[in-house]
């Protein structure tokens, strides 16, 4: 691939977890932060004006150059990621759900908050 096909690809991609970012501001389901990350990470070869822009977000920028840095994680943002997690494991007792699929997601749940919780504090 030539290297304009490349960069296209990769702005076109960091512009798409923007957009997903934004509605994650808006949808408790949908995460912001991963999805700018993502972004930060795809304008380094698409656009670096467009990266610096998200890295200069007065909100934004402080949690993604923490990631880049770090690994790291707020403590606040681990204690709202895990109770939404648990949050969202309430409608599936609620309607008892096949103990197969509940037990998957007790699991996968597991694994994200383990995940989470390993991260260094930011």
């Amino acid at each position: 691939m030539t290297d304009r096909i490349v960069k296209f690809i990769h702005l076109t991609l960091g512009a798409l977890c923007v957009v997903l970012g934004f509605i994650g501001v808006f949808l408790p389901v949908m995460p912001t932060t991963i999805f700018l990350i993502l972004a930060a990470f795809f304008f380094t070869k698409g656009s670096p004006r467009l990266r610096q822009w998200l890295l200069d977000h007065g909100h934004f920028g402080p949690g993604i150059r923490a990631w880049e840095e770090t690994g790291a994680i707020p403590r606040r943002i681990k204690a709202l990621s895990i109770t939404m997690m648990l949050s969202s494991f309430i409608p599936t007792l609620i309607l008892r759900i096949a103990p197969l699929f509940l037990g998957l997601q007790a699991t996968l749940i597991a694994i994200g908050a383990l995940y989470i919780l390993t991260r260094p504090d930011a």
